[in-house]
């Protein structure tokens, strides 16, 4: 990419707000020497290592690249014999732990289900060298200080400094406090002098304390001297720091060549480092920007929506609708100054290099850009005074050098075409080249102020016109494109607005060539044909938003229902067998019970205990086994009292005895007599069958049975007759509870009655009657 291209399209300035997001110097180094790549699957994948980057970013709103260092340099001196100092090997530990946390954090991330496949070979191959880590943090403090725990030499050697150190502070500070010493010291302090511990005496009694003067103030009148006494002392101390020293190069000499044994490692992890944080200063930029992941092609297709200049101010920019390549290959942007115009085309320049540069582009989601193998830019007004160039020379150099070199991988950005100059000359010159850079096959953007070429749109296949919107009330531009519509004078609207008298602007106007006015009057309506098809463009979308998301509610509602659809089916398919499964249960235990009560008794079961497992029988049965409504009769006969039926829910035979109001049949089934509805039930066919027996015999709820037995005056064993008579009677009529009168007496009677109660199957308990009930005279009987 031509190295003067990224200048004028200010691509420096993009790459210096970029670097600083960077984390480490490691990010800003590669921020600072970013190039805009020229392969299609370079390009692709720069952009999506950004986009990863940005929905680490959405989702956990940081990554952990603090601590980072380009140590490199530290790793580069191990290996050719130098030895590294404390702070190198801090900074060694500090980017190994940044290194394994990173790790971590993209781990996790992929633990969650996070799709990250760029990060995920990232973090594979990320060396992990803790237990270096370790053995730093054991040496070296984070200021880069030796630690006791280097070494049990030095802790020894440190030991015994301290120890001296401080039998010399002792001796010291006892000279101090002595009673002459505040006639004899200049202050009462302990201070060093070439490592050596020394007290500030006065001139006049430097003989008093003996030993070595090591320095003097400025003014001659205090020295530095180390007391005789301490000399000794002093010289083991020194000693001690000499041992200290040595001790601290052999532990670091050794720590060097661990740092050179896993060098490869180190370097590899230095520059995934720098990856990463370089990944991520990217995607902080597009977030500070608000900016959106392009698609990419190779067709050399560009359409940017809502594009806005990446180094103006998000709220100050005007965005604009930008399309080229597919229906036209050259725009060609008519119109004054001051509207827009190089602002537009250093927009498209630069969007293309920070998309082909891995960056996100100041537009909305759905732009797309291409890949260009070459960026060429005239703009702006480069006249040279040294080399004694005028404007139109100096354009025309830039000129002739994109011709040599341009072609159909390029994206040309012509300002001001052929100004500078005649302004007819200048005008066929422009169309001249603009023709050459369209033979050739490259997308072009030009802007001019001649007329003239408002007409090649027209003329030329593959060209549109554009233009900057003016606004004619306010007297200023918006700075939006229009594109499609070619730009027109408003000297006489503006002139109008600012008072110029009506007679002298009507005279300018017929000074003007007639096609000049048709041309003029041809934009005009072009402008109030492109405000009314974008309102009606406006309100097409919004009810295409509203039908969208009408028809995604819909959707939404469709899915719901037809999983609650399912979900009740699948409840119902449960609930059913269940059902059916405990109906097989009850009929079982039915069964059971009857077999057991057959082998007991070894006589004919009585009426009321078949009616009652009949009755456990029709209760067990599911309703969702119930059969449909069928037929009344077989042969369509009406029903009438004394036909024979089935009832149909109980699959139980009878005959019919009256009809009730409610479309109800009463119907005797045996014993029983019960309601059935008319839907229930079906015709038989009588069969011939002796005289049944009459129907007064037969008991059911409609018999009469009395709340109480009176047995006063019975015999016992009639009494147990009547008792289990009654009893039976008292079922079926349904009762919950009865009343047995047996009377006082003997007893006997009454306990007899207790005990036959006591064992009946349908007894639930009996007591005896309360005072106003009878007393003990009186068996109150309460049923299951």
């Amino acid at each position: 990419m031509n190295k003067k291209v990224l200048e004028t399209l200010e691509f420096d300035k993009i790459k210096r707000q970029l670097a600083e997001h960077a984390a480490s110097s490691l990010g800003r180094e590669q921020a600072e020497s970013l190039k805009p790549a020229l392969a299609y699957e370079e390009v692709v994948r720069l952009q999506e290592e950004t986009d990863e980057a940005v929905q680490v970013l959405r989702i956990k709103g940081h990554a952990p690249l603090g601590g980072i260092y380009n140590i490199r340099p530290h790793v580069k001196r191990s290996q050719i014999g130098g030895m590294l100092n404390g702070m190198e090997f801090v900074q060694i530990a500090s980017t190994i732990s940044a290194g394994r946390l990173m790790k971590n954090f993209i781990t996790g991330l992929l633990e969650d289900g996070e799709q990250l496949p760029i990060l995920e070979v990232k973090a594979e191959s990320m060396p992990v060298l803790t237990p270096l880590e370790h053995r730093i943090k054991h040496t070296v403090d984070e200021h880069g200080g030796v630690l006791d725990s280097a070494s049990a030499a030095l802790r020894h050697v440190r030991q015994q400094l301290r120890s001296n150190e401080s039998r010399i502070r002792s001796k010291l500070e006892s000279l101090i406090r002595g009673k002459n010493a505040q006639t004899m010291l200049s202050d009462a302090i302990i201070t060093i002098r070439n490592d050596r511990y020394v007290l500030p005496v006065k001139q006049e009694y430097r003989g008093h304390y003996g030993g070595i003067v090591h320095d003097q103030s400025s003014s001659g009148q205090t020295l530095f001297i180390e007391p005789e006494s301490i000399v000794e002392m002093n010289n083991q101390v020194r000693e001690l720091k000499l041992k200290e020293q040595l001790e601290i190069e052999r532990i670091f000499t050794e720590l060097t060549a661990e740092v050179e044994l896993h060098g490869e490692e180190l370097y590899r992890l230095t520059d995934l480092l720098g990856e990463l944080d370089f990944m991520f200063t990217k995607a902080k930029y597009g977030k500070a920007m608000k900016g959106s992941k392009p698609a990419v092609n190779p067709n050399g297709c560009i359409r940017l929506r809502k594009a806005r200049h990446p180094l103006l101010p998000v709220d100050e920019a005007v965005p604009s609708d930008i399309e080229l390549g597919k229906d036209y290959s050259t725009i060609v942007i008519t119109g004054p100054n001051t509207g827009g115009k190089t602002v537009t085309l250093k927009t498209v320049g630069l969007i293309t290099l920070m998309a082909q540069s891995g960056l996100q582009i100041p537009a909305q989601d759905g732009s797309e850009t291409a890949v260009f193998q070459s960026v060429y830019a005239d703009i702006g007004d480069e006249q040279s005074i040294e080399q004694s160039l005028s404007t139109f020379s100096s354009h025309m150099v830039n000129i002739v050098d994109i011709l040599k070199q341009v072609d159909h991988d390029s994206l040309v950005l012509f300002d001001e075409l052929g100004a500078g100059t005649d302004p007819q000359e200048g005008a066929a010159l422009a169309i001249s080249i603009l023709d050459e850079v369209r033979r050739r096959g490259a997308r072009m953007i030009a802007t001019t102020h001649y007329p003239e070429l408002k007409a090649y749109g027209y003329n030329r296949e593959g060209v549109i016109n554009a233009s900057m919107e003016f606004d004619v009330e306010s007297l200023s531009p918006t700075y939006r494109l229009l594109i499609g519509v070619p730009g027109r004078s408003n000297a006489f609207e503006i002139s109008q607005r600012l008072g110029l008298d009506t007679g002298i602007i009507q005279q300018a106007r017929k000074l003007v060539g007639t096609d000049t006015n048709e041309v003029d009057q041809m934009i005009a309506s072009l402008e109030r044909s492109r405000k009314m098809a974008e309102e009606e463009e406006k309100e097409a979308r919004d009810y295409l938003k509203t039908a969208e998301k009408l028809h995604q509610e819909m959707q939404k509602k469709m899915q719901e229902f037809y999983a609650h659809e399912e979900e009740l089916t699948e409840k119902a398919r449960q609930k059913a067998a269940a059902i059916v499964e405990q109906a097989k249960a009850e009929a079982e235990e039915v069964i059971k019970d009857l077999r057991k009560m057959q082998l007991e008794k070894r006589a004919g079961i009585k009426e009321h205990e078949l009616i009652e497992a009949k009755r456990r029988l029709s209760a067990a049965a599911p309703e969702s086994q119930t059969p449909k409504k069928q037929k009344k009769a077989a042969d369509g006969r009406t029903l009438k009292p004394g036909d024979e039926v089935k009832v149909l829910s109980l699959g139980q035979k009878g005959h019919l005895i009256e009809k009730s109001g409610d479309g109800e049949w009463q119907v005797q089934m045996g014993i029983i007599k019960m309601k059935v509805k008319e839907s229930d039930l079906q015709w038989v066919k009588a069969e011939k069958k002796p005289e049944p027996k009459p129907l007064a015999t037969i008991r059911g709820k409609d018999y009469h049975v009395s709340l109480e037995l009176d047995l006063r005056g019975e015999r016992f064993e009639d009494a147990l007759l009547k008792v289990e008579k009654y009893i039976d009677d008292a079922l079926l009529a349904g009762y919950s509870r009865v009343s047995i009168i047996h009377g006082k007496g003997t007893g006997a009677l009454r306990q007899g009655v207790q005990e036959y109660l006591k064992n009946h199957r349908s007894v639930k308990r009996i007591r005896f009657g309360e005072a106003g009930e009878g007393g003990s005279g009186v068996t109150v009987v309460e049923f299951k």
